[in-house]
């Protein structure tokens, strides 16, 4: 008796031409070429404010470097055993200095939300002390502090 098992290969996805990121990569392309064509009339159009449109096109060219970036970091390839998440699964590598690190900033975070969650103070319901300080010539002669209590 024989069993056959069919197994499925499983393949990566090649992405031709330009990678994942195809919009970043062409306002990448644009941003350059729009950069060079304005630095360009700086250049040579022979214009009162050539200035303007040389730092114009500089700019805009250095702006393009934002969706290069957004284009390389989209295309990055990270293996699966890389993705996985840190709240459920702790990863058996992750011992000594790591796990000391990952305690003493969970302990720190923890201290800073608690010292928000003061016991009682802004609960609704509870007692808020106002002060006044009236001037001299509308009220009297000196300055007079009055402390209402306000309940909400």
């Amino acid at each position: 008796m024989s069993t056959s098992v069919q197994v499925e290969t499983v393949r990566e996805i090649s992405y031709g031409g330009v990678g994942r990121c195809k919009c970043s990569f062409w306002f990448a392309v644009a941003h350059d070429i729009l950069g060079v064509l304005i630095m360009m009339v700086g250049v040579f159009g022979g214009l009162v404010i050539h200035d303007l449109f040389i730092y114009a096109g500089a700019i805009i060219i250095f702006l393009s470097l934002i969706w290069w970036v957004f284009w390389y970091s989209g295309n990055i390839d990270v293996p699966p055993e890389d993705l996985e998440d840190d709240v459920g699964m702790m990863k058996l590598k992750n011992k000594g200095l790591s796990k000391v690190v990952r305690r003493v900033s969970g302990r720190l975070s923890n201290r800073i939300r608690n010292s928000f969650r003061k016991s009682g103070s802004n609960r609704p319901g509870g007692e808020v002390s106002l002060s006044t300080v009236y001037d001299s010539t509308i009220a009297s002669s000196s300055k007079e502090i009055y402390r209402e209590t306000l309940s909400i």
